[in-house]
């Protein structure tokens, strides 16, 4: 299997020896404490479930601004995107060596992991207006992870943590959400070797579907890992469950046995693009993951990024040493009317729109409303009648 990025072992920060669990946990009710930004728990997260392998914390701001202009840290490890506990209150830790940190989104704010300060910086104006534009290709605040990211605060709190728990992940979608040694570990006991990762935040139709059929077939992999994001998104995504019903549906009734393992992991998007891409690439590495199907528009958001910028990056800014993961670089999926069968638009040059059954996402959402199904050469029936009743419920 191929090996995590950065390191020979999967090097997951979650405190899992019990006895050490319920020290550090008592330890952390008599630490000084702050409550994190969502995205800084789920940065937590995916440190703690092995994905952010080989980091061992919260990035400093001298790494942030190297990996912001160079997509490596200071010490030459490569990385598309910070991984930062950025807050805009400090007071509560003032002088403190170790802190605990709460979790924004479960009741009660429960610590989640504790950190030790190896130093707080601040971003001026100018660095995080820069930074921003890196990772974003853009630092208009109509950009969802723009205005995100630029909301968090200014003051970079880093050093190592030791994660306690997976936030609401684990028990809100216990059924799905997976560390990315567990899933090594699964693909072992399947005996796969070599394995396809499909990323989504979305219900999968038709096009998703035979994509990762396509790539499948065209690298000789033993399996897909179809891996969704369970985390927060823009207001107008479908939300977590009611996609993880809808891909498990459409999992059992048209693939085979034995060749799709459905996960999640617990992370916030970012809507980064291009950016965002590399590092879904770097952590499917860690979760065991050969290949990583790289589409139209991966990541994105309205019309921010170019339609294959997501996969360019790889060309132009990924050294060919930096992962050991490769891309299968996907063109728009339709299902064709000439060949009766969803194929790649690049594949069938003789192909006019005319002769593709396309469907925008406004168009779709209205017929789901109106308790109206996609065309089953858009939409598997089963899929859209989870989602038909997902938006009449609304």
């Amino acid at each position: 299997m191929i090996k995590p990025h950065g390191s020979d072992t999967l090097n997951p920060l979650f405190v899992a020896d019990e006895t050490a669990h319920g020290q550090l946990l008592q330890e952390a009710h008599e630490l000084p404490s702050i409550t994190l930004s969502s995205a800084a728990a789920a940065n937590a997260v995916m440190l703690g479930a092995g994905y952010f392998n080989p980091l061992t914390g919260y990035m400093s701001k001298a790494d942030a601004l190297s990996v912001g202009e160079h997509m490596r840290t200071t010490d030459g490890l490569f990385w598309p995107v910070p991984v930062l506990n950025v807050a805009d209150d400090i007071e509560p830790i003032k002088g403190a060596a170790r802190i605990a940190l709460r979790d924004p989104n479960v009741e009660g704010e429960p610590v989640i992991a504790v950190q030790d300060i190896e130093g707080i910086d601040e971003f001026s104006d100018a660095e995080l207006e820069t930074l921003t534009g890196q990772i974003f290709a853009t630092n208009d605040p109509a950009h969802p992870g723009v205005a995100t990211f630029n909301g968090l605060g200014r003051y970079v709190i880093h050093g190592p943590i030791q994660v306690l728990n997976f936030s609401y992940f684990e028990t809100e979608f216990h059924e799905t959400f997976r560390t990315a040694g567990s899933i090594r570990e699964e693909f072992a006991e399947r005996g796969w070797d070599k394995v396809v990762a499909f990323q989504t935040r979305n219900p999968m139709h038709r096009a998703h579907e035979e994509l990762c059929k396509m790539a499948l077939e065209a690298t000789g992999a033993d399996g897909i890992l179809i891996h969704m994001l369970l985390g927060k998104l823009k207001p107008g995504d479908i939300p977590a469950g009611v996609r993880n019903a809808a891909i498990r549906k459409m999992v059992d009734v048209y693939f085979p046995p034995n060749t799709v393992m459905i996960t999640g992991y617990g992370f916030d998007m970012l809507y980064a693009g291009p950016r965002e891409a590399v590092l879904h690439a770097v952590f499917r590495q860690n979760a065991g993951c050969s290949y990583l199907i790289v589409g139209r528009d991966h990541a994105g958001v309205g019309d921010f990024y170019g339609p294959f910028d997501a996969q360019t990056i790889f060309e132009e800014r990924v050294p060919d040493d930096a992962l050991e993961i490769e891309i299968f670089a996907a063109d728009h999926t339709a299902f064709s009317k000439k060949l009766g069968k969803v194929v790649m638009m690049r594949d069938v040059p003789d192909h006019t729109k005319d002769d593709f059954v396309l469907l925008s996402g406004t168009a779709v959402r209205e017929m789901l409303g109106r308790g109206e199904a996609p065309p089953a050469e858009f939409s598997r029936p089963e899929v859209a009648e989870i989602l038909m009743d997902y938006y009449q419920s609304k």
